[in-house]
């Protein structure tokens, strides 16, 4: 399983519209072979911070999800960015 985690920065005045602008991809992650769970959202402290979230069964399933990545409009809106892979051997649920 891989793990994708972090968050992103925009100007807060444009949060709202840069999520916006988002609905489909998630929409169209969330009907990709081997996603698990996708999700980009606000934070609910800070107005220009944007988490993201995203489980996948393999390395595999995200590159061909991933193609070319963000819209040029939307790489121009953020102003800085943290996000990682993880690459995980197991898990146990705690639910």
């Amino acid at each position: 399983m891989l793990i994708v985690a972090g968050h992103i920065m925009v100007d807060p005045q444009q949060r709202a519209s840069y999520l916006a602008d988002c609905v489909r991809v998630v929409e169209q992650a969330r009907r990709a072979p081997g996603c698990l769970d996708f999700s980009i959202t606000a934070d609910l402290v800070d107005t220009g911070r944007i988490v993201i979230f995203e489980r996948w069964a393999s390395r595999t399933a995200v590159e061909a999800f991933r193609g070319d990545g963000p819209s040029d409009e939307q790489n121009a809106a953020i102003l800085s960015a943290s996000v990682a892979e993880y690459d995980v051997a197991g898990e146990r649920s705690l639910t």
